[in-house]
């Protein structure tokens, strides 16, 4: 039985530990703020209720497979989740929308008659060469601690295909490097490069730059479906917390750890801001990695992610029946959007923006109230700590999230805007990470779960395999792995 401190109480953190617990282990998280959960957080007020962090689960199996392993209850036991149908309804600039259900052949079928003969098949090749990204990624890149297989995934999965061929274009095979190259080069209605785009920048990814494997993520939506939990995402978080506390996991919250200990060359406990200390045979780090030293700042890692601003909006009126739960209102100048989140530039007048609209009675006060939540992508550099800043961007989002939801601006009672700077607050950085890609010389790849430090590992968002709940909490799975097993650890089964 080892002793193992937890840095942070985010859902990784919290998968690593329950798993810790479950193998024998005593494990104590210690958390700077004063509760759980990371960046998967509640706003509550007036009896509505909003998720200020992620609003949808995808790849469930990632948390029924950690609820199988450290309890008697099940994930289902624990929370209600829904898969979304329809899944995804996208709005464009030209005023034409789609609305997308679950099923794979209704997404071809909604396609032609929303964009046109043609549209669906075109989509469903890309899906399908997402398929293959996924098959050749799928144990390295989400279920194996990275070591080696960094090499491999440096190359791009992506298979070749022909391009489209106009008049005097001879069609040819040819191997995309990037999105932007896919769009540019296989699809034919700029829609559908809309929606692709979408995709990579709902993760905080350029799509002028992001890898051509990061067609894997429509792939991985459409696929295993998006999922709601009742109650809203913290409703996971909890039931989480609430798991490790069964396990017998010590939580000490107001914790601030501010160097890792060592001695003999490896971890051996943790030092906190006050100046006290506490040993430990293993240390596990769930916290950026700028923010603890011993993480190095010269390690590998994703590369800059952008933040988030969330507009929560209680509204008078109740929800109509046919309301679509995800809708994405897509920018009609994406280029100078881009320019601005990843490079310089003005705020666009009318960003992209992810509407969600959960008919959830728990997170309303009657039938006569709607809660809804507008995100968008934004650059972490912004003076979001200015409350001018701040209102007049969530102002544009509400505009734009009128093409979804028509009288919104009418309905209004109030709102609560969280930026970036309240990110960092929580979590200790302003950036939202994504999932680790394959591609790009492994630039878009997350370090390692192991250290150059024997006995301290990374896990979480900033760590293998990267960023989003699934993905946290398979980084859970790995460190927990790599700690129980030892070298002899290849991979999660």
């Amino acid at each position: 039985m080892a002793e193992i401190a937890v840095i942070g109480a985010g859902m990784g953190a919290m998968a690593a530990a329950a798993r810790l617990a479950t193998a024998g282990h005593r494990v104590t998280v210690y958390e700077r703020g004063d509760t759980h959960g990371g960046a998967v957080r509640r706003l509550a007020r007036d009896g509505f209720g909003f998720d200020t962090g992620p609003g949808l689960l995808h790849l469930p199996a990632v948390y029924r497979d950690l609820f199988l392993k450290t309890g008697k209850r099940p994930l289902e036991e624990c929370v209600r989740t829904s898969a979304l149908d329809p899944a995804l309804r996208h709005v464009f600039p030209d005023g034409t929308s789609v609305t997308l259900p679950a099923a794979r052949g209704g997404v071809i079928t909604a396609l032609d008659a929303a964009l046109g003969p043609a549209a669906g098949r075109e989509w469903a090749e890309l899906v399908n060469r997402g398929r293959e990204v996924w098959d050749a990624t799928r144990r390295p890149l989400l279920e194996e601690p990275l070591g080696d297989a960094a090499r491999g995934l440096a190359e791009d999965p992506y298979p070749p295909v022909e391009a489209r061929g106009g008049l005097l274009r001879r069609r040819r095979p040819m191997r995309a490097r990037t999105l932007h190259q896919i769009r540019r080069e296989q699809l034919g209605d700029e829609r559908l490069g809309a929606m692709l785009a979408g995709e990579a920048l709902a993760y905080g990814f350029d799509p002028a730059r992001a890898p051509a494997a990061a067609v894997v993520l429509p792939y991985l939506r459409q696929t295993f479906g998006s999922w709601y939990v009742e109650g809203g995402l913290r409703a996971l978080a909890d039931a989480l917390y609430e798991r490790c506390r069964e396990r017998r996991v010590s939580f000490s919250f107001g914790a601030e750890v501010s160097a890792v200990l060592a001695e003999g060359g490896r971890a051996a406990g943790v030092e906190f801001a006050d100046g006290s200390t506490a040993v430990a045979d293993h240390v596990v780090a769930g916290v950026p990695p700028r923010t603890l030293t011993a993480l190095g700042d010269d390690a590998p890692g994703p590369v800059d992610m952008p933040g988030r601003v969330v507009v929560c909006l209680a509204l008078r009126g109740a929800r109509p029946d046919d309301a679509v739960h995800h809708t994405v209102v897509h920018s009609p100048d994406p280029a100078a959007e881009a320019s601005w989140v990843f490079g310089t530039g003005d705020a666009p007048d009318a960003p992209s923006v992810t509407v969600l609209r959960p008919d959830d009675p728990t997170q309303r006060p009657d039938g006569a109230h709607e809660a809804v939540t507008l995100t968008a992508v934004v650059p972490t550099g912004a003076d979001w700590d200015r409350q001018q800043t701040a209102e007049a961007f969530a102002d544009r989002m509400t505009r734009v999230a009128e093409a979804a939801v028509p009288g919104l601006r009418e309905r209004v009672l109030w709102r609560e805007v969280r930026t970036p700077a309240d990110t960092a607050r929580e979590t200790g950085t302003a950036a939202v990470p994504g999932p680790a890609l394959a591609g790009a010389g492994g630039a878009y790849l997350a370090r390692g779960n192991t250290t150059p430090l024997p006995g301290l590992y990374a896990v979480g968002g900033w760590s293998h395999p990267g960023g989003g709940l699934p993905h946290a909490g398979m980084s859970g799975a790995l460190v927990a792995g790599l700690i129980v097993e030892g070298a002899d650890f290849r991979g999660s089964r």
